[in-house]
């Protein structure tokens, strides 16, 4: 007789497989109880079901699916308003639904339901002569009523207008519901041009929202200040600019003074504003910079400041002037955890060993002349468990790389990204490769190595190669190899 792993277990297998939406569906065909765990993880967050309508589409029936779905989820006076408008869209099944789908949701992006619900309406034919934007209307209404209704307490609310100015400005927030359903939200993404009642009303609702991403349009509403100085422990906050132009957020970061001493994580993405203001947040724990060069005009201003309790600070695209981040990390690396450099730069490289000392995440970029410069900060960085480098085309030679990171990695060390630039092709035959994890299994103390294979476009990783794969399967079932994974750049 079949063993059937309790269900706590199940669960927790299935939380693992929360961001692999294919598979966790699959899981939904195996039997009641698999479907009955697996449908609450699915639908958390069924918004990230990747898809495609404009680009290159591919399983461009899920908008249906889940549209349809959650029709056939309303009740029977939000049915007869879209039939009485001559909305008619086929639901799975005549029967009543299995589940209360929306009760499941713990996630609301209004721009991706209104990228649905516009896909489907297009795309199904109607008898209404009624326009498309009233039929989206009227079933966008629908819809988030009912959200408001059978969500207990929503985690996270997306309300970003995207790419489109033509998303549906539905007043849900005025729904009896929406505050049982708000009031406790946690994480809040919006735009900043949003209609002024959204946030008006929404200040009246939510004083607990911990994190908070901005993305700045041409104007500023009404609101957006008062909703930001009502929060009670605002902690993440991320800032993100597209243009030039339209209000510079001055009265955003004034309103954000509130929190000077409380936010711990700091993100600016393409950001045409002073960073000075970042000075005043000394507590900060996480701080994010994802610029171009012209973003960092008076990082003057920060190089001087200490931020005691920071431990992760990366630079995703551009740096600042390398002779002020060095400054900066003279002050303030030695507390550093994680450091994340984007961009190359051989001086910046020499002196990460120095301030740097106590680091446990490092990506940076290394030229094939400086796998010396790499020992170094092997050697002298004895925390460290996880680093991310690149190779190939002019970078670090794998070969001679992972010599040097057998031999001189600290004992703490445990997970290796290599990371394989544009058009890179791996040059290590497989001989090399097995002798990398002979020498990583003859490790004391010997820690199972994590190797993540990060690919941009065009490039031959080394898995690629046939046997080189088949000695990586012999050493994952060796234990020596944990976990292996490939993904590409821009999953990151």
């Amino acid at each position: 007789m079949p063993c059937q792993l309790p269900t706590d277990c199940l669960n927790e297998i299935f939380e693992y497989l929360e961001e692999d939406k294919i598979t966790l569906r699959s899981c939904l065909l195996v039997n009641r109880l698999w479907c009955e765990i697996a449908v609450r993880i699915l639908w958390r967050n069924v918004w990230s079901f990747q898809y495609s309508i404009h680009y290159n589409p591919y399983r461009t029936h899920v908008p249906l699916a889940i549209i349809s779905t959650l029709i056939s989820c309303l009740p029977d006076e939000s049915k007869n308003i879209l039939y009485k408008n001559g909305i008619f869209i086929a639901t799975p099944t005549w029967k009543p639904s299995l589940f209360n789908y929306a009760s499941f949701c713990k996630v609301l992006s209004i721009y991706e339901i209104d990228k649905m619900i516009q896909h489907v309406l297009e795309n199904h034919r109607s008898i209404t002569s009624r326009s498309l934007n009233y039929n989206k209307y009227l079933l966008s209404q629908e819809i988030l009523k009912m959200f408001m209704k059978e969500i207990s307490s929503l985690k996270y609310l997306d309300y970003d207008s995207g790419y489109s100015k033509k998303v549906q400005n539905i007043m849900f927030t005025y729904l009896p519901e929406a505050k049982h359903c708000l009031k406790n939200l946690p994480e809040l993404k919006c735009s900043s041009d949003i209609y002024s009642e959204f946030f008006y009303q929404l200040s009246q609702i939510c004083h607990n929202i911990q994190t908070l991403t901005i993305e700045f349009g041409d104007i500023i509403s009404n609101g957006l200040t008062d909703l930001i100085s009502l929060q009670n422990n605002l902690k993440s906050v991320t800032l993100i600019y597209y243009s030039y132009e339209g209000e510079n957020g001055a009265e955003i970061i004034t309103s954000l003074t509130k929190f000077s001493s409380s936010l711990i994580k700091l993100k600016i993405k393409e950001s045409y504003i002073p960073l000075s203001f970042i000075s005043m947040f000394t507590n900060l724990q996480e701080l994010i910079f994802s610029l171009e060069l012209s973003g960092f005009d008076d990082f003057n201003q920060l190089q001087y400041v200490t931020f005691s309790k920071l431990k992760s600070l990366k630079f995703l695209y551009a740096i600042p002037r390398v002779e002020m981040l060095i400054k900066f990390l003279e002050i303030n690396g030695k507390n550093l955890k994680e450091l994340y450099i984007g961009e190359y730069d051989a001086t910046l490289n020499l002196v990460i060993s120095k301030f740097c000392p106590n680091l446990k995440n490092l990506s940076s970029i290394f030229l094939e002349e400086e796998l010396g410069t790499l020992k170094v900060i092997l050697n002298n960085c004895q925390y460290l468990e996880s680093i991310n480098v690149w190779c190939g085309d002019g970078y670090l030679n794998e070969k001679e790389f992972l010599e040097v990171f057998a031999k001189h990695s600290p004992k703490t060390f445990y997970e290796l990204e290599i990371f394989y630039a544009y058009k890179a092709r791996s040059e290590i035959p497989p001989e090399d490769l097995e002798q990398f994890l002979i020498n990583w299994k003859n490790r004391i103390p010997q820690n199972p190595l994590s190797l993540i294979i990060i690919k941009s476009y065009d490039c031959i990783s080394l898995e690629v190669n046939r046997e080189n794969e088949k000695i990586i399967e012999k050493y994952m079932k060796m234990g020596i190899i944990k976990k292996f994974r490939t993904k590409k750049f821009e999953e990151d």
